[in-house]
């Protein structure tokens, strides 16, 4: 499987602007800027979209690997926060609450274990990944 998304540039890195577009549309000429990256400007920029992947890839593997365990998540309800100091990504911090009933604290935080470490964003990302989890049954 091989999936893309392209960026195109206009100007210099402060003053320019820039748009993303997804293979599946689901972007489709998304503005980015330093405004949008460095402020509080309209539009995305590349640290929102790989907080965005990483809590979408760690939900669904942990998914999986509750569903392997024999549990049906009710739900699953993650933010990733990442951070950018001084031109790296340094960390990315995911909080996850879930429902899940019948499942004991122990088997819930070895399964965000495994998913904090196998999902395939987690294994691309070289930084410092922190997870904070609760559980509802």
């Amino acid at each position: 499987m091989k999936r893309s998304a392209t960026a195109v540039w206009q100007g210099s890195g402060k003053e320019g602007k820039g748009h993303l577009s997804t293979q599946s549309t689901t972007l489709n000429k998304t503005q980015y800027s330093f405004s949008s990256r460095f402020e509080e400007g309209v539009g995305t920029n590349p640290e929102e979209l790989v907080a965005a992947a990483h809590a979408g890839c760690f939900t669904m593997k942990l998914s999986f690997n509750l569903s392997g365990a024999g549990f049906v998540p009710e739900q699953l309800d993650t933010k990733c926060s990442i951070t950018l100091e001084n031109g790296s990504i340094t960390n990315s911090h995911l909080t996850v609450n879930a429902k899940v009933a019948n499942i004991s604290a122990e088997q819930f935080t070895e399964l965000v274990k495994d998913a904090e470490l196998n999902c395939p964003i987690s294994k691309l990302l070289n930084t410092t990944i922190t997870v904070e989890h609760t559980l509802e049954n």
